[in-house]
């Protein structure tokens, strides 16, 4: 009899683990917080791969912040009208550099040049668009003083949003370490030692981005 219920146990563990396996390798699963973590190093890669993504964002919405040298970047965020769809213009035309001082933008499709245009006015950034019927021009005139603080204070912005993001996603991983503990799964020295670790990526990623908005603002600062 004992040996029956130990094998219907094990049983029930495995179909209980491969429900698990299943579930959350389903397209619909969303692993914004592991919570069917079964150890700490899945919390901490989890929290790892989530952390370089804000650090991606910060690094792509910095793109947008105007030099006073042409970039392409400078539009990323910039989308127009397509068939009643919001698009990015970048997804609709090719953006050159032909001089360090201009972008040009060629349309695909040359009856989206009105609505690009347009676009390009109501993203407020700064430029006016020169539309030759063809192509449409962007003159990136030098940043005045006023001008360069603005971007300073918009670059800080950024960085701060990619450090809040960076914050919470360490709260939400040690609320599941704690768990992990409480659950029995892990000892304490394991929850300890898993929340001083995600608390040093937490610090290295801090101080990633701090890197990387320093390096902007003295690109913002360049004459």
């Amino acid at each position: 009899m004992q040996l029956r219920n130990f094998a219907l146990s094990c049983l029930s563990l495995s179909t209980a683990s491969g429900f698990v396996q299943q579930f959350t390798r389903s397209p619909g699963f969303s692993r914004s917080v592991p919570l069917f973590a079964e150890a700490v190093d899945e919390v901490e890669l989890d929290a790892e791969e989530r952390m370089g993504k804000s650090v991606e964002n910060v690094i792509q919405n910095l793109g947008t912040v105007r030099t006073g040298r042409a970039s392409a970047n400078i539009l990323d965020r910039v989308k127009c009208d397509y068939y009643g769809a919001e698009t990015p213009i970048n997804q609709v035309a090719s953006i050159s550099v032909p001089s360090s001082q201009q972008l040009s933008i060629n349309p695909y499709e040359k009856s989206m040049i009105g609505d690009i245009e347009r676009a390009i006015i109501d993203a407020d950034i700064g430029l006016t668009p020169m539309n030759d019927g063809t192509l449409i021009r962007l003159n990136i005139p030098p940043l005045t003083e006023d001008r360069r603080k603005e971007m300073l204070k918009q670059c800080k912005a950024i960085g701060e949003e990619g450090k809040v993001a960076i914050r919470n996603i360490r709260r939400s991983s040690v609320d599941a370490v704690k768990k992990l503990e409480k659950s029995g799964d892990i000892s304490e020295d394991e929850s300890l030692d898993g929340q001083d670790a995600l608390q040093k990526l937490t610090d290295t990623k801090t101080k990633e981005i701090d890197k990387i908005v320093s390096r902007k603002e003295k690109e913002v600062m360049t004459v």
